[in-house]
């Protein structure tokens, strides 16, 4: 998949690295975008170099009236964060409506950028919060507005060898209130259908000010102007809210695809422009969102402290194809060192070099949760992982849950419920339900649901799982 795979220590020595090879690599912190592209040939970089060892890159701060994010924020760490929560709420909610817990834990909120999809979710509020981003190359660096920064379909301003090293949020004013809306075909780990992001400034119950973005409907995500102009210093009323609706609608350009018609998609923007402003209005636009999110992990940062083996290094390990560099890991608390897996996922290398054959491939594109491990504390698709990124880190899988000769409770409670029907997503499941009692240990029916959005069961056996977590967590 790749011939080199380096994982450098400081920022300087990525950029000096991607200086080098250029065109010819690509960066990877997540990778839940990158490994697919390379999985399905869309892009064959010979070169990947991952900053996820690079300290400071992964903090939310606060300065100036505008909030920082570095360049290795996850989603989930969004979700979390008390600060977007509170600041930035429309980025926060769309942090947490994207894709499943163990694709947030690993996604970055920069990644999700760079991908440049008009489907991406964080991408409207980000635009709708007046976000811009900071460039760096060795020679140099840049800050860019969103409507220069991207391009078109897949396309920004950013050159070969430039890091998008940070992104700058102001922050929500006292008088600003800000929603985000998603349409997609299911409640969790799908794409966008349509999303819509609004900021409102609002004075004596008038609009002064208003900011309206649409995502999966145009090449890029698309400003409803006519919407904003004309709810400028009017009231929210339910007329008022209408006609913006409809302005929404006729802002926006989509087309068909396999997700919907144009005409579809033009009717959701009106739909989902007036559900948004209603929310502002009413105030009910953090209703359902929950005030600790589930995030199925002990660790949301991909920073990790206690990476000695990587963190002493000076310049950059690399791992080849063909190299002679293994991968030095722990794998359910037992030292592994791995020959012959530098240009493989997680996945493969778990089943096929260390024959923990309890993690299974159900989909290799993220989407199944089969294939769910403990990656440094954080629940992880490991068929998005590169292997070389486990070097240095703590593993856990399917088979690491039971200790002494003793079921986990999970376990345990799938075979007194009867949870376990063809078997195959079932060490997934298992997984999730025992990450989900170490972050909280009397979890409610909705928080079970929210932590196996992420797995899929094609037997349709969700109420006996359900059950068999409520089980577990008498226990």
């Amino acid at each position: 998949m790749w011939q080199k795979y380096f994982t450098p220590t400081s920022l300087e020595t990525a950029l000096q690295i991607l200086a080098q090879y250029r065109e010819q690599a690509r960066i990877i912190a997540g990778g839940t975008d990158i490994l697919i592209e390379l999985e399905r040939k869309v892009r064959t970089p010979r070169v990947l170099i991952d900053i996820t060892r690079v300290p400071g890159l992964d903090e939310i701060t606060r300065s100036d009236g505008h909030i920082h994010l570095g360049p290795l924020v996850t989603h989930n760490q969004v979700a979390g964060s008390a600060i977007c929560m509170q600041q930035a709420y429309p980025l926060a909610r769309a942090c947490w409506e994207v894709g499943a817990p163990q694709s947030r834990n690993r996604g970055t909120v920069a990644g999700n950028l760079i991908t440049a999809s008009p489907a991406n979710d964080t991408i409207t509020p980000l635009w709708a919060l007046g976000a811009s981003v900071t460039l760096r190359s060795a020679y140099g660096e840049r800050t860019q507005g969103f409507p220069e920064f991207f391009r078109g379909v897949r396309k920004t301003a950013m050159e070969p060898d430039e890091i998008l090293t940070g992104i700058t949020v102001p922050a929500m004013k006292a008088n600003e209130r800000g929603t985000f809306i998603k349409l997609a075909l299911r409640r969790a780990q799908a794409i966008s259908i349509v999303n819509v992001a609004a900021v409102v400034s609002l004075t004596a119950g008038h609009v002064t000010d208003a900011r309206i973005t649409l995502g999966s409907v145009a090449p890029t995500i698309v400003r409803a102007i006519h919407a904003e102009k004309f709810l400028k210093d009017r009231a929210l009323t339910d007329d008022i809210i209408a006609e913006a609706g409809l302005l929404a609608a006729s802002d926006s350009r989509p087309i068909d695809d396999i997700r919907g018609t144009a005409n579809y998609r033009r009717e959701m923007v009106r739909v989902a422009t007036m559900q948004a402003l209603t929310q502002l209005r009413d105030g009910t636009e953090r209703n359902g969102y929950p005030s600790r999110p589930i995030l199925l992990s002990s660790n949301t940062r991909l920073y990790e402290q206690g990476d000695d083996q990587i963190s002493q290094l000076k310049g950059a390990l690399v791992h080849e194809e063909e190299g002679g560099q293994p991968i030095v890991t722990t794998v359910n608390g037992k030292h592994v060192e791995v020959h012959g897996a530098n240009d493989k996922t997680l996945l493969r290398m778990l089943r096929e070099d260390i024959g923990l054959t309890g993690t299974k491939e159900g989909c290799a594109e993220g989407e199944c949760g089969a294939c769910t491990v403990f990656l440094d504390g954080m629940a992880v698709m490991s068929c998005m992982v590169a292997a070389p990124r486990a070097h240095g880190s703590e593993i856990v899988t399917v088979e690491g849950l039971a200790h002494d000769g003793q079921l986990h409770p999970v376990q345990q409670a799938f075979i007194q419920e009867g949870a376990v029907q063809c078997g195959y997503c079932t060490p997934g499941f298992l997984m999730a339900g025992a990450k989900l009692l170490e972050e909280k240990p009397s979890p409610s029916r909705w928080e079970i649901e929210q932590a196996l959005t992420g797995n899929l069961c094609r037997c349709t056996g969700y109420y006996k799982i359900i059950r068999a977590i409520e089980r577990a967590a008498q226990r």
